[in-house]
């Protein structure tokens, strides 16, 4: 692929015929403006997304943004990977936030307490992406990783909310820590990443599944093993947008409106038409997060 594609925003798929959601998506990282974002979307059949929050600023974004679009639902959370920068600090200033000081447990104590004040709100419908992730954090940030899931689990649980969980390479753990802490009434995987075993466990427990663009590349069969056993009234499909854009796209930046390439893939590998999986999705969307 030339240089240039990667720069191009890939072209609008043919619409669907039966309007989605996308489950997972981050408008605030993305070029243009949310109007136009949105507009590009619902040109497609993406009629509704959900913003997601991944720290103290993002997840206000978020709250505000849906207060002010009535297709836009909110979550609100401290991304795994933010809690030990809160506690530890970032001192090569990784995140968005550029280099911090470490807070300890304290400054984690009170970024809780904002997120708590966020979930309250109406327009919020979740509370995530919290979890765990052990692809960049070292032993030490596991303890404030695991201290700030069990905190938004209760969260959630307390108002009712959605609880959306990233998990990078902590399958095991975050059940486990679903299973001692009691997983709220509605939970959904994010961007799942597990096999076709995890997926049985996580219809069995009721969890939502959500997939992304990956489930198109090419060394992603263990992700299709999983969709093909997941339970069609569990299944979410989501952009995470501007990441993890679906095959042939992928490279370029992804938005709301590619949602019918991951949709229509996801139909093949189920062995489903394309307007079957679009009502399931639909369906399950919005009582994942309540709207």
């Amino acid at each position: 692929m030339a240089p240039q594609d990667k720069n191009t925003p890939p072209p609008l798929p043919e619409p669907l015929r039966v309007a989605v959601a996308d489950s997972h998506t981050h408008l605030d990282m993305q070029e243009g403006t949310t109007e136009e974002a949105l507009a590009k979307a619902a040109s497609v059949g993406v009629t509704t997304v959900v913003q997601v929050g991944c720290d103290l600023k993002g997840s206000q974004w978020a709250a505000d943004t849906a207060a002010a679009h009535e297709s836009v639902h909110a979550t609100v959370a401290l991304h795994p990977n933010e809690a030990p920068r809160i506690v530890l600090g970032d001192p090569d200033g990784w995140s968005r936030q550029g280099a911090r000081e470490p807070g300890g447990d304290a400054a984690l104590d009170e970024a809780l307490a904002e997120i708590d004040r966020l979930a309250a709100l109406p327009q919020v419908r979740g509370v995530g992406e919290t979890g765990l992730d052990y692809f960049r954090t070292g032993p030490d940030g596991m303890a404030a990783q695991e201290r700030s899931f069990r905190a938004h689990i209760e969260i959630a649980k307390r108002h009712d909310k959605a609880l959306v969980i990233h998990d990078r390479e902590a399958h095991d753990d975050v059940l486990r820590i679903l299973r001692e802490e009691g997983a709220p009434e509605r939970t959904v995987f994010h961007c799942y990443s597990g096999d076709a075993d995890m997926a049985r466990t996580c219809a069995a427990a009721g969890y939502f599944m959500s997939f992304a663009g990956n489930v198109t590349f090419k060394n992603a069969q263990p992700l299709r093993d999983a969709l093909a056993v997941a339970p069609p009234e569990l299944v979410l499909v989501e952009t995470d947008a501007p990441f993890l854009t679906p095959a042939p796209y992928r490279g370029r930046a992804n938005a709301p409106y590619l949602i019918p390439v991951t949709l229509r893939a996801m139909a093949d590998v189920k062995g489903m038409t394309e307007d079957t999986l679009a009502t399931a999705v639909a369906a399950n969307t919005a009582r994942a997060f309540g709207y």
